[in-house]
């Protein structure tokens, strides 16, 4: 048995190493966990002993296969309740997070596998983000930031790379969501934000937040 803190420590592990494609240094564990870089040590010791973890000192963690078993069914019961939250509850894509958080770690797999099932087995969640399946497997798919497009090209968002709230929010009040056409009409060179026609009407949209919406480009 390992407790929810450390079940949290070892989804940390995996989103990082998953984002930055090499193993995750305690500094990038202490800011996605926010916390000290010494309670961090402590932690990679004790998921060590338990070989949940692949830990050397200044080189990085990296997921053992039962730590990678555990970090995956965490992010996949995550997605799910975010889908059921959504789908069926009602609630905005800004709200969930939270929420999941604390349901991820109910430990019936049964309870995952109707969930699923109740579902039609969703492949992604409301931000976007695959959900594994029962066999741990993601769904891959071509998509692009919308920071890439070019003047006159043109993307359906597909998901999100940043969960902040804030962030969502802001995308509610430009009426950006899932499924929003965007096209570019304009790439300033002085800031590298994008004149953009979403939805038949005109924003403006910075480089950071273009930089934080991904797209699959269609045919204008």
């Amino acid at each position: 048995m390992i407790s929810f803190t450390e079940e949290n420590y070892l989804k940390a592990i995996f989103k990082i190493a998953e984002k930055d494609k090499k193993p995750a240094g305690t500094n990038a564990i202490a800011s996605e966990m926010e916390t000290s870089a010494a309670s961090v040590t402590d932690m990679l010791k004790r998921l060590a002993e338990k070989d949940l973890i692949n830990y050397q000192k200044y080189k990085g963690v990296s997921l053992s296969s039962a730590g990678s078993k555990i970090a995956t069914s965490l992010i996949r019961r995550h997605r799910l309740w975010e889908c059921f939250l959504v789908d069926k509850l009602g609630f905005t894509w800004d709200k969930i997070h939270e929420i999941a958080e604390e349901m991820e770690h109910i430990k019936s797999e049964e309870l995952v596998i109707r969930l699923d099932e109740f579902l039609n087995f969703p492949k992604f969640d409301p931000h976007g983000d695959p959900i594994p399946n029962a066999d741990g497997k993601f769904t891959l798919r071509v998509q692009i930031l919308l920071s890439l497009l070019k003047k006159n090209e043109t993307g359906i968002v597909i998901g999100v790379k940043e969960h902040d709230d804030e962030f969502l929010r802001y995308l509610n009040s430009k009426n950006i969501t899932l499924g929003s056409k965007i096209k570019v009409i304009e790439k300033n060179n002085y800031d590298k934000s994008l004149t953009t026609i979403i939805n038949e009407t005109e924003h403006l949209i910075s480089e950071k937040v273009s930089k934080h919406i991904f797209v699959k480009k269609i045919d204008s």
